[in-house]
């Protein structure tokens, strides 16, 4: 049996953490809870369930790459041998069987570096955007470029390349892959269960702040990583400026030249929704009302992408400190689970 460590971060998190550390404990010997300064109560609960605890310093900014180094050293501080680590979220729990299937992967795969699989929401039906969450992560099994915050990885990959960017406020794990993958790695998204999310996410705003953290974590991956051969994240960046700003802006400063003929560039936008509902459609197990709703947030994104890009260009100009995007709300710990 190889040595496996979980490493789970989180802040206010409230009932998902307890949701998702007792599920940790329960399938894993040796488990880290990281927090992030929670103002209700979480590190108390972590304790009390039984995990070990990190919490971050106050003066150092916070980012959910720095809290997941910190969990991996204190792992290694507690089993030195440690061969696999499980990473995951305080808002998700482990599903049966996940562990054990990562497990005997990276065991008899050598050349990968880390697996993740199938993340569902679990609460979709509670709002579009939730449900918009679930879609999300329905990705390609097999070779994959990235992985989200839940993986399991071989403890030696995560040495080799100095684990997670812990400036990066976002998109740290793509960050991390393209590292991996430079170094010779692999990177497998496996066809199994392997865990329950609780976005909690029911409003419009916070969906725009979700897709605007994303537009800046395409604006500072593509300035990290956007060469050849990797090229990350420059089609999401060059994507984003075309639809979220130079479309509109030559249609409606053409619009009296070209006697309002050059507002038909607009026309690129249900052509593009059509475009993604067709793909949906016809390459995933999905319905025509959610491929619907999808391929009209995929499309509106562009706008909050576009800001996030912008906020980082200006950041980075200005010579400004990243600072985190978010959009969850506060969690009770003594909330109903």
């Amino acid at each position: 049996m190889k040595q496996i460590g979980l490493v789970a971060i989180g802040r206010n998190e409230g009932s998902r953490l307890r949701k998702c550390l007792i599920e940790a404990i329960r399938q894993v010997a040796w488990v880290v809870y990281v927090d992030s300064g929670s103002t209700d109560g979480s590190l108390e609960l972590a304790r009390s369930i039984g995990a070990d605890t990190v919490e971050l310093d106050l003066s150092i900014p916070f980012t959910a790459a720095r809290a997941r180094n910190e969990g991996f050293a204190r792992l290694l501080q507690l089993v030195p041998d440690i061969e696999f680590v499980q990473f995951v979220d305080g808002d998700c729990e482990i599903v049966d069987g996940w562990i054990d299937r990562a497990e005997s992967e990276l065991a008899a795969k050598p050349d990968v570096a880390a697996v993740c699989g199938r993340r569902r929401e679990r609460y979709p039906e509670a709002s579009i955007y939730n449900q918009l969450c679930d879609i999300e992560w329905d990705t390609p099994v097999g070779e994959s470029k990235a992985c989200g915050g839940d993986f399991m990885i071989r403890a030696w990959a995560f040495q080799q390349v100095e684990g997670f960017n812990p400036a990066l406020i976002a998109g740290e794990e793509p960050e991390m892959c393209v590292r991996l993958r430079q170094k010779g790695w692999k990177i497998l998204r496996l066809d199994a269960e392997m865990t329950m999310h609780d976005a909690q996410m029911t409003s419009f705003a916070q969906w725009w702040k979700r897709a605007q953290r994303a537009g800046y974590a395409y604006a500072e991956g593509s300035w990290m990583h956007g060469s050849k051969p990797d090229r990350h994240w420059v089609k999401e960046t060059r994507s984003a400026w075309l639809w979220g700003l130079v479309l509109p802006a030559l249609a409606l400063a053409m619009a009296l030249p070209t006697e309002g003929w050059s507002l038909l560039l607009l026309s690129g936008y249900p052509l593009a929704t059509y475009r993604i509902y067709n793909y949906y459609l016809k390459h995933r197990d999905i319905t025509t009302k959610d491929a619907a709703i999808y391929a009209v947030s995929c499309v509106l994104a562009k706008f909050p992408h576009l800001q996030g890009q912008i906020q980082f260009h200006q950041r980075r100009l200005l010579g400004q400190q990243s600072k985190l995007i978010e959009y969850k709300t506060t969690n009770s710990i003594n909330s109903a689970s």
